[in-house]
């Protein structure tokens, strides 16, 4: 009696020790265990957080609040274009769900007005640098308004990276609508379903840069 106990001790103090050298992966083994995207992807956020980081902390050194008495105001193009992308991170975060649900014409919905919000969203920062323009806010002013038009800009041309991607997808989902083999390769390919996971992780973190920018230049006013 007392021999089996201790046996049953011993293969379960195994199975713990196995379980905990699982868990315990550094963060470098979790990196390498991610696919070659996954890493590639992770790996271009993290540089594009520290270009943020490193503008934001410039754009604050330089005087935040060097447009405050100056009767200037947010441009309204600004707010709209900041309620248009928070309505594409929902958007967004459905295609998951859709993918898992096997719903193709949905996702497709989803994807395409993800799509048109960010389009939306990049005209009209345009026309907020124009609105800048016309309250005396220039490019090549005082420090405080040329970062306005550099981190909005540079946010912009990182929107527009995704939104190159989310053409493609598109295409590639136009392609399944008639085709059942094609349909059956993408909900069951691990591959596809990380390309969906991958392309809202990336947007969703474009709204979260976008919305501590949005804050900033709020706060620049």
């Amino acid at each position: 009696m007392l021999l089996a106990v201790q046996g049953k001790l011993m293969i379960l103090s195994k199975k713990m020790k196995g379980q905990s050298q699982r868990t315990d992966k550094t963060w470098l083994q979790r990196l390498e265990s991610l696919h070659p995207y996954e890493t590639l992807l992770y790996l271009a956020m993290i540089g594009s957080g520290l270009i943020f980081l490193f503008l934001v902390v410039a754009f604050i050194s330089s005087g935040l609040h060097q447009l405050e008495g100056l009767n200037h105001r947010m441009p309204n193009a600004f707010l709209i274009s900041t309620l248009l992308l928070i309505l594409s991170g929902y958007t967004a975060t459905k295609m998951r769900l859709y993918y898992q649900e096997e719903d193709i014409p949905k996702l497709e919905s989803s994807l395409r007005n993800t799509f048109w919000l960010g389009l939306a969203f990049t005209v009209l920062q345009i026309a907020g640098w124009k609105e800048l323009g016309d309250m005396g806010i220039r490019f090549t002013g005082i420090p405080s308004g040329s970062f306005l038009y550099v981190l909005s800009g540079i946010h912009v041309l990182h929107l527009v990276g995704a939104m190159v991607f989310a053409l493609l997808l598109l295409m590639q989902l136009r392609k399944t609508q008639d085709d059942g083999v094609q349909k059956l390769l993408l909900v069951t390919n691990p591959y596809e379903k990380m390309r969906i996971r991958l392309f809202t992780v990336y947007w969703h973190f474009m709204d979260a840069v976008w919305l501590v920018l949005f804050l900033l230049f709020i706060l620049s006013f």
